[in-house]
Parts: structure tokens; sequence; C-alpha cells
């Protein structure tokens, strides 16, 4: 099931997405929130009359540097020993369709194509057999990165956490094998990324144990799980697109900030 969160007539609501094309998608409104047990109410409005929101509003973005070999490469990094987690605030969240602020502190601006795992229950020291039992989901993400700080900056909280660095959407997607999926990225119409999740050095069941054992995920929280080679430049004015094959496209417009 395709599930989104929007905004209609100034209310906001989740909806199970149905059918099929872009003319042709519909929004089955949810009584109650997604999480736990639901039902669709039968009351639909067609997708293009609605406001896509971050289909998740997460307590905390969870996010994994250098998980495929060729991106490390590509950036002069060796593989790590351990995985590498970093924080993105709440406030850097945005959905399909906003807008990319470039931020003013940065000259090189990099698009990160990746899936995002959304968990579904509250969870500690998860096991590795119960990690399917913890995720609700899986949707588009794009780990904006402002590269030259990322650079000179000993740590990566401005340059990877600056608000609207992380694009979310369309919706997240609740029947799906994550492990060999395509995943790309275009800027502009024109292919930048391409590559496919079973290229992860760790997989989706080694990060959920590596980050449990640290902290408590709560639903909602969303674990971006690193991008393949091919990142590059985005500059005021194009468009970057996200696609992972069985989820859909996240779509975002780069503008200059304030």
């Amino acid at each position: 099931m395709r599930i989104a969160r929007f905004s209609i007539d100034g209310n906001v609501a989740f909806g199970a997405v149905e059918g099929e094309g872009p003319d042709g998608l519909v929004l089955d409104i949810i009584k109650g929130i997604p999480y736990a047990e639901f039902e669709l109410s039968g009351t639909k409005v067609p997708l293009n009359k609605v406001r896509l929101l971050p289909p998740v509003l997460p307590n905390k973005v969870v996010a994994i540097g250098r998980n495929y070999a060729e991106h490390a490469a590509e950036l002069g990094n060796e593989v790590p020993d351990v995985p590498v987690a970093f924080f993105k605030p709440t406030t850097s969240v945005i959905g399909s369709g906003d807008a990319i602020e470039y931020p003013s502190f940065s000259n090189e601006l990099h698009h990160e194509a990746e899936l995002a795992v959304v968990i579904g229950r509250m969870c500690r020291e998860v096991p590795r057999e119960r990690v399917k039992d913890v995720v609700f989901g899986y949707t588009c993400a794009n780990d904006v990165t402002a590269r030259d700080a990322q650079k000179r900056e000993k740590q990566w909280a401005r340059a990877k956490g600056f608000d609207t660095s992380c694009p979310l959407g369309p919706w997240v997607e609740t029947d799906l094998d994550p492990h060999d999926l395509t995943i790309q990225a275009t800027v502009n119409g024109e292919q930048r990324q391409l590559g496919r999740t079973s290229d992860m050095i760790r997989s989706i069941e080694d990060l959920v144990v590596h980050i449990t054992e640290a902290m408590t995920l709560l639903p909602g929280d969303v674990i971006l799980t690193g991008t393949p080679a091919g990142v590059g430049p985005l500059h005021v004015g194009d468009e970057v697109a996200v696609t992972i094959e069985g989820i859909g496209t996240l779509t975002n417009k780069v503008i200059k900030r304030g």
C-alpha cells in the first residue's frame, strides 16, 4: 500500500494512494494514523487536487554515510569499518514538490539519491530477525549536501542538516522488498546516479540493528541508507528527481534562499 500525507482546504490527512498514471491517482482518506490499525474512509480525492506533504514527520532522521563502495571511492574515502551515522534535523525535511533552498554558506551543493526506511513502531535493540516487524515502509530521499562545508568542517551538521536538505516522498510504500531495487537521480532530466540497493555495503537489517543498539526509534522516524555513485552539483533553477523502483519519484526544484 502507498501511504501519502497531504493537505487540502487547510486540512492535513493521510491517504492510501490508488490508481495508476499521473491523472488516475486518487487518495482514499485514512481514519486515524497509519502506524496503528486504521480504516479507509471511502472518501476519495484526486491526487492532483491536493498538496503532497512529507509522507512522515520524523522525530529524527538517522542517515548513513559511505554505504556504497563506489560512492566512497568517488569522494576519495575508504569504506568505513563500522557504519557512519549522522542526524538530519526535522527542520530539514520537505516533501515532493517543495523547494530546496540553496544555503548561503555554500557554493557546492550536491544531490544524493537514497532509499529511506520508515519506522512503524517504537523499538530499541532490535534483533536482526525482527527488523521487518519494526519497518513501516520505504520512501525516496535526497540527502542534499553542502559538499564544500562538509569538507572544511569536522562535523556534518551544517553541511547535511540545513533547512530543506532532506526531501522525502512522494509517499511510503509498505509492501516492498527493498533488497535489490533500482535507484537513480536525474537533474533537469539528465541521469546522474544509477545504482541498485543490492550494492549497499551494509543491509537494512544491519543498519537497524546498529542504530537501535544506541537509541530508541519512534514511529515515523527515518533511516537514510546511503547513496550510490554519481553525486554531483545542483544549481539554482535545477530540478532534481530521485526515482526508486517500486516506490515512485521525488521531485524538487532548487531556489535561492530568501
